[in-house]
């Protein structure tokens, strides 16, 4: 792994009273994909929010960039660089395609070429072709390219992704897949929750497997693909 761009440090947190997380640790370097795999419950969801401080953390650290974001609010931490790509979307349904674009634009960082609508449509072809489409009539699938997209308006360096593939067809997320290779290509760091093993294999270099919000298992994704028991005792595949 090269040098980190995103750790997380004995991570704690929860709801409430309920703690979730216990003592969760990861890195995700610069131009990386990792995954962070589990079954529903295990904490997948809540590290992410965390990370993007959706949630406050009980205790731990988050780091990013090489500065210390714990805690920091949300709209703080994504102006840094780092994206959130939700499992709900959240799109501006009455706003079309290029007006959601333009809601996520910020700033290009560093040396690194800035996304722009035309290099986004080259990314999301199907995106180019319904660019004064409102958001309400778009599928499931188109709109969570759109979200994809509009997070790289914001130019980041690192990209969260909650469940990408849930509820979209097959051939959107082999699409999402060559799109997500492709932001690699071009040097973005990824970390994505998943449940398909098969989706992540494809993409990810590492994976982070949680159980009842602790880390069981991490490695490399061929590691985690060749260890039959792992895989069963912590994912039921």
């Amino acid at each position: 792994m090269s040098t980190a761009l995103l750790e997380v440090d004995r991570l704690c947190a929860g709801y409430g009273r309920a703690q979730i997380l216990f003592d969760v640790g990861l890195k995700v370097g610069a131009g990386e994909a990792v995954a962070l795999l589990g079954r529903n419950g295990a904490g997948k969801s809540t590290t992410l929010k965390t990370i993007m401080g959706l949630i406050q953390p009980m205790s731990g650290a988050v780091r990013f960039s090489g500065r210390d974001i714990t805690g920091w609010p949300s709209h703080r931490i994504a102006r840094l660089g780092l994206g959130w790509v939700p499992e709900d979307r959240r799109i501006f349904t009455d706003l079309t395609v290029l007006q959601n674009l333009e809601v996520g634009r910020q700033a290009a960082r560093g040396e690194s070429a800035p996304w722009t609508v035309q290099r986004l449509f080259e990314l999301f072809p199907n995106l180019a072709a319904m660019p004064d489409r409102l958001g309400a009539r778009m599928s499931g699938g188109e709109q969570q390219m759109l979200t994809v997209a509009r997070t790289l308006m914001g130019n980041p360096q690192l990209v969260l992704f909650d469940e990408p593939s849930e509820g979209v067809a097959p051939v959107i997320v082999e699409q999402m897949a060559r799109s997500i290779n492709e932001m690699k290509r071009q040097g973005l760091a990824v970390l994505i929750c998943e449940q398909n093993l098969e989706f992540v294999a494809a993409i990810c270099d590492r994976a982070c497997v949680l159980e009842k919000g602790q880390v069981r298992f991490q490695g490399s994704m061929a590691d985690l693909q060749s260890d039959a028991a792992i895989r069963r005792e912590l994912l039921g595949i």
